[in-house]
């Protein structure tokens, strides 16, 4: 039988190209998925399809990077399908694993669209970087308000109390109040 799995990022995308052509390769039954393709937690459609399939079957995509984003999960997602006799094509790469070198394109492939991803995090820290030294960027709003902690810390509050009275982990606290101590030691040694 062949299988298809199509997954796009986001649920404002439309999985509908994916999966006409899919059906024209010839899928009985296609999985679709709105997950990102950075990780496979979370991706129930994929782990249906691989649930389903049986020896013999084929499950078919599209491209690699529907599949996968890192070389790591391609290797999970291909071992699991090894394990269970299901063989992987691609409907637009030269990819199919019942083949030697359909194998070795499929881990070349693999290599880039990982590269890719990590290319376009390397772009956005760039951007976060540039809209920060132009002040357009601010991060996010401090979670932590540390002019409260700081003030509880000073009246004798216990960081075990001012962790549960303000919703934060002890180790916020704590982090806060070495701060603060090591800021008084600059301070007086000036």
């Amino acid at each position: 039988m062949i299988i298809g799995y199509a997954r796009v990022s986001t649920t404002d995308q439309n999985p509908a190209i994916q999966i006409a052509a899919l059906e024209a390769a010839g899928c009985e039954r296609v999985f679709t998925d709105q997950k990102t393709g950075t990780k496979i937690e979370g991706r129930t459609a994929l782990q249906e399809a691989i649930d389903f399939a049986r020896d013999g079957d084929t499950i078919t995509v599209t491209r690699i990077d529907r599949l996968a984003r890192s070389i790591g999960d391609l290797q999970t997602i291909i071992s699991q399908l090894k394990h269970k006799g299901i063989a992987l094509r691609c409907t637009e790469q030269p990819v199919d694993t019942s083949t030697a070198a359909g194998k070795a394109f499929l881990d070349m492939l693999g290599v880039f669209a990982e590269f890719e991803t990590n290319l376009r995090r390397e772009r956005q820290l760039e951007g976060i970087a540039a809209a920060k030294v132009k002040g357009v960027y601010k991060g996010r709003k401090p979670s932590v308000d540390r002019a409260e902690v700081a003030r509880r810390l000073a009246a004798g509050e216990g960081q075990s109390a001012i962790a549960d009275t303000l919703g934060i982990s002890r180790m916020t606290v704590h982090r806060i109040a070495k701060e603060i101590a090591e800021a008084a030691k600059v301070s007086a040694a000036a």
